[in-house]
């Protein structure tokens, strides 16, 4: 879902690289240290043209609370059936997505993948990877 509650497309970020980040649940400290850490490193992100969605299995009512609490200005996707985490392949405990996060390139292939992240770090070193691949023009990254 968009800011205004529309539907959000990975498609829309074509042409440019995005971070699709799947985390448990809004709310819960180690989410909230990672959701704040993307918000934190926003600009940077904004300025290299890299596009963020969070994805939970919580409802678009969550994400819009969770976006108003915490001051994302990114696009939270609720998940509510799993089907994006499914598609992904992303696990499900508990009715709670893992923590996996995915650099996903301009042409929509997926360049690295970090599974069980650590939620405090984890928006640097997307940003370290996507600056890497810009710097030496790779196309996948280790």
């Amino acid at each position: 879902m968009t800011r205004a509650g529309t539907l959000a497309a990975l498609s829309a970020a074509r042409g440019h690289p995005a971070v699709v980040y799947f985390y448990p649940k809004d709310g819960t400290p180690g989410c909230t240290r990672e959701a704040c850490a993307f918000r934190d490193a926003f600009t940077k992100y904004e300025s290299r043209r890299v596009t963020i969605f969070g994805v939970s299995h919580n409802s678009k009512e969550s994400h819009r609370q969770f976006r108003a609490d915490h001051a994302l200005p990114f696009v939270l996707v609720a998940d509510e059936d799993g089907a994006a985490a499914r598609a992904y392949g992303v696990s499900s405990v508990l009715g709670m997505a893992s923590r996996v996060t995915f650099l996903v390139g301009g042409d929509g292939r997926i360049l690295r993948v970090w599974p069980d992240v650590d939620p405090g770090v984890n928006a640097d070193e997307v940003l370290a990877a996507v600056d890497l691949a810009e710097s030496v023009g790779a196309e996948v990254l280790p």
